[in-house]
C-alpha cells in the first residue's frame, strides 16, 4: 500500500507515513502517544508525520470520546482515516458495484438488493463455525473478529465501557464501505448475521459508511461466559 505522493517527499518521510496511517488503519482512531508507542517513534516525530497527513487530507484529528468522568484538562485528539484515505484502500469496483445494486433495485425491487446483501455476508455463518471449532479458547466476539478479518475487515475486539456487560466488535476497514454508504442493507445484513450466529439481538453503534471512524457492533456477554 502506497499513497500518491508530491515528489519533494523524501523516501523515507514516505514510508513512515505510511506506517502510521496503516496503523490506524489496523487498530482504529488513534492519538499521537498511541501512535508513537506502537510505531516506536517520538511523539514529536509522529506529530510531524501527522501533520503532513492531515494537510493532505488522509487524516483528520478528532475530540477522543471519553466514557465516565473526565479528568482535568482536554481529552487528547484521536486521528481517523478521512474517506480520501480509505479510497487508497478500497477495491477498484465501487462505482461498477453501486450501478449494479441500483439496476437490481429498478429492476427487481428492494427486496433483491436485501437477498443480495444476505448472500454476500453467508461468509460469517460459514467461516464461524469453522474458526469456532478449530479455536474453542475464542470467545464469540473474538472468533468474530477473525472471520472478519480473513475477510479484510481488520477487526479486533475491545471491552464495552460497562465492565461484564460485553464486548464491542470493531472493524478498522470495511471493503465495501463506500457502496453501503448508498445501500445500507450491506450494514443491516452484518448486523442481521451476526446476531444469527450468536443466537442473540446485536447493536450496530457505529458505521465507516455513514461517516464513522471504525464499525462497532456490541456484542453481549454469552451465558457461557458469565
Amino acid at each position: 500500500m502506497e499513497f500518491v505522493r508530491s515528489p519533494a517527499v523524501a523516501v523515507g518521510d514516505a514510508s513512515t507515513r505510511d506506517r502510521v496511517v496503516r496503523s490506524i488503519l489496523e487498530n482504529g482512531p488513534s492519538t499521537t502517544a498511541e501512535l508513537a508507542a506502537r510505531l516506536r517513534l517520538t511523539a514529536a516525530a509522529v506529530r510531524r508525520h501527522l501533520d503532513h497527513l492531515v494537510t493532505d487530507g488522509i487524516l483528520e484529528g478528532r475530540e477522543q470520546k471519553v466514557y465516565g468522568s473526565r479528568g482535568r484538562g482536554r481529552p487528547a485528539k484521536v486521528f481517523v482515516i478521512t474517506a480520501e484515505g480509505r479510497e487508497q484502500f478500497e477495491q477498484r469496483y465501487d462505482d461498477l458495484a453501486a450501478q449494479a445494486l441500483r439496476f437490481l433495485r429498478e429492476t427487481s425491487g428492494e427486496e433483491a438488493v436485501v437477498e443480495f446483501a444476505r448472500r454476500r455476508v453467508a461468509f460469517i455463518e460459514r467461516d464461524y463455525a469453522v474458526v469456532t471449532r478449530s479455536h474453542p479458547d475464542l470467545s464469540p466476539a473474538e472468533a468474530l473478529a477473525k472471520v472478519f478479518t480473513d475477510e479484510g475487515y481488520a477487526a479486533s475486539v475491545r471491552q464495552l465501557p460497562v465492565v461484564g456487560v460485553g464486548d464491542q466488535l470493531c472493524q478498522q476497514h470495511c471493503p465495501v464501505s463506500q457502496v453501503a454508504h448508498e445501500f445500507p442493507q450491506l450494514c443491516e445484513a452484518e448486523t442481521e448475521a451476526i446476531g444469527k450466529v450468536l443466537g442473540t439481538h446485536v447493536q450496530r453503534l457505529a458505521t465507516i459508511a455513514h461517516g464513522d471512524g471504525v464499525c462497532t457492533t456490541c456484542i453481549p456477554k454469552s451465558k457461557e461466559e458469565g
